[in-house]
């Protein structure tokens, strides 16, 4: 299966009731695509894909979905629009992603919850809570939006607290069993699998394989979602607990894979199953629901939540009895977190600071207008060519300042363009005194 075919997969069948605007329906609903125009359109992005996998560059396919999306039409441009926001999350272009994915409001499906009162819970950072709240699992689980690289950063969090807790695996969808050279090379290329190609998931995967995680692959090459499902499950109970009968499992997967109700695919997921073959009941965590976006796609008492809280990290909602932690869609997934507006720093979102681990870095390069579009990259100095960067930028227009979020150490700095061709390079020491000098500007 492609890359994008398998964006596309993934979305169509385990988003939380997000989707393209013009294929979106209410369960239950009249109006959703024909079988048959869904296989079509499928196949021409199966085309397509195959077209941008011989490209050299993310930036090249960036530009050849760009392309292909401002000349299509129907359920072709709304896939399209999908995989093209995945690029641009790809390639440092957060903000923009989420204006391009083509999703309206969620549609839930399970029971809703009543919203948490102050009177009754307690807003508490999420990582430091999951971790208490895994002490006694074998499973923790939690989901992402492909597109929003938000969704890592709690993932990011968790690692070490897991680690220092005894968990031993991790399993990420996105990586691909045939780069097996990872755990030796000890970090992430292209090679590694889809979706890694964007910094913070390659930041995941570095930090797992640092940490001393056995890092599993576990993706299922299957085309039907009920056999995805059980080649997912199939290969963690395999590849984990087979292999050792003590492990303890950290799974970052997408979306509903991870759901412990079948409401979202119509099969059994992926946590269902491997639930099912291991005995172990997973601690589920959602933050593809409560996340922010363009106004018009956030769920609707998103905004509710985060002023009644005042919620300005990943936060999760303790009861004040001492009972289980609040979810959304209770029994669906055991904890809802909620994830905070973000602030641009220097034209780019907050969270890329990853809570103070990296500061906004100004990058001196003096790009001229015939060199647009390019990319700029900070890489580690110890890591090859072929690494996925630290961070990323996308540049299109001249004049504004390039800022890189990045850990105090040294780095090779790049800008090239679509055909791989580097336009500048340079070497750059960070130190507590790097950061850039301006302020934030206004929550978004």
């Amino acid at each position: 299966m492609t890359r994008s075919v398998r964006f596309l997969f993934a979305l169509a069948f385990a988003t939380s009731g997000c989707g393209p605007a013009n294929v979106q329906r209410e369960p239950g609903g009249s109006g959703a695509p024909s079988a048959t125009s869904s296989t079509g359109a499928f196949a021409q992005l199966n085309a397509l894909s195959r077209q941008a996998g011989a490209l050299k560059t993310p930036l090249a396919q960036y530009l050849f979905y760009r392309d292909h999306y401002e000349h299509s039409a129907g359920l072709v441009r709304g896939f399209v629009a999908q995989v093209l926001a995945s690029t641009e999350s790809e390639l440092g272009a957060y903000e923009q992603a989420l204006l391009q994915y083509p999703q309206s409001a969620p549609i839930l499906r399970g029971t809703i919850a009543p919203l948490p009162e102050p009177l009754e819970f307690r807003a508490v950072e999420a990582a430091d809570a999951v971790a208490r709240l895994a002490s006694d699992r074998r499973i923790v689980m939690i989901n992402e939006a492909h597109h929003d690289a938000h969704t890592r950063v709690l993932t990011l969090a968790l690692l070490p607290r897991l680690r220092a807790m005894g968990f031993t695996h991790f399993a990420a969808e996105g990586i691909s069993e045939f780069d097996r050279e990872l755990t030796a090379r000890g970090y992430p290329t292209r090679d590694t699998g889809p979706y890694i190609g964007e910094p913070l998931y390659g930041e995941i995967v570095r930090t797992a394989l640092r940490l001393g995680f056995v890092v599993v692959p576990y993706e299922a090459d299957a085309n039907e979602i009920e056999r995805r499902e059980e080649g997912q499950a199939q290969h963690l109970l395999e590849r984990v607990f087979r292999q050792d009968s003590a492990a303890r499992l950290f799974v970052h997967g997408g979306y509903a894979h991870v759901h412990k109700r079948g409401f979202y695919l119509a099969t059994d997921t992926m946590a269902m199953r491997l639930r099912r073959k291991s005995g172990f009941d997973p601690l589920v965590i959602d933050q593809t629901v409560l996340r922010p976006g363009p106004a018009d796609r956030e769920y609707a008492d998103y905004r509710t939540l985060v002023q009644r809280f005042g919620i300005t990290s990943a936060t999760l909602f303790a009861p004040r009895d001492g009972k289980e932690a609040w979810s959304l869609e209770p029994g669906v997934y055991d904890i809802s977190v909620v994830l905070p507006p973000s602030r641009r720093v220097e034209g780019r979102p907050d969270w890329l600071d990853l809570g103070g681990e990296r500061i906004a870095v100004a990058i001196a390069i003096d790009l001229q207008p015939t060199s647009l579009p390019c990319v700029v990259e900070a890489r580690y100095a110890g890591e090859s060519d072929a690494a996925i960067p630290a961070d990323r930028l996308l540049v299109e227009h001249g004049g504004g300042q390039i800022a890189l979020f990045l850990r105090p150490g040294d780095y090779r700095i790049t800008a090239s363009n679509a055909s791989a061709h580097v336009i500048t390079t340079q070497r750059l020491h960070v130190d507590a005194t790097s950061a850039a000098t301006r302020a934030p500007s206004t929550t978004r």
